[in-house]
């Protein structure tokens, strides 16, 4: 069974910076496409970014793109998320996931089969 710990979550004033990571065990971290998401509070869970087996794809939701960046090291079987310039409206609790699935990237909650239990990041203004 595939586990996943999200840690690096907090609180920020805003046009700070936090990076997140996501520690994967229990499976060949290689094979899985990584995801991030956030939910924020009365609000469905959305999609934040993606990246590739390799790390070579990578892709982002309009709302972070190019404040967003997404990177893996599988020798340490983690994913990183780094968001810089972080706004209010980024508060929400952040979770990554994991697949399986044979495409590039994934974009939709469906698509993943494994979550973590979320890291909170709270943005002041």
């Amino acid at each position: 069974q595939v586990q996943l710990v999200e840690s690096g979550g907090g609180l920020v004033q805003a046009g700070g910076s936090l990076r997140l990571s996501c520690a994967a065990s229990g499976g060949t971290f290689q094979l899985f496409v990584m995801g991030w998401f956030r939910q924020a509070p009365g609000r469905e869970r959305e999609f934040v970014g993606a990246v590739g087996r390799t790390g070579l794809n990578t892709a982002y939701s309009d709302p972070v793109k190019g404040r967003a960046t997404i990177s893996r090291d599988n020798a340490k079987s983690t994913v990183y998320l780094q968001m810089n310039s972080l706004k209010p409206e980024d508060t929400a609790v952040y979770y990554c996931a994991a697949t399986a699935g044979t495409r590039l990237l994934y974009r939709n909650t469906w698509d993943y089969d494994y979550w973590g239990q979320g890291t909170y990041i709270t943005v002041s203004s």
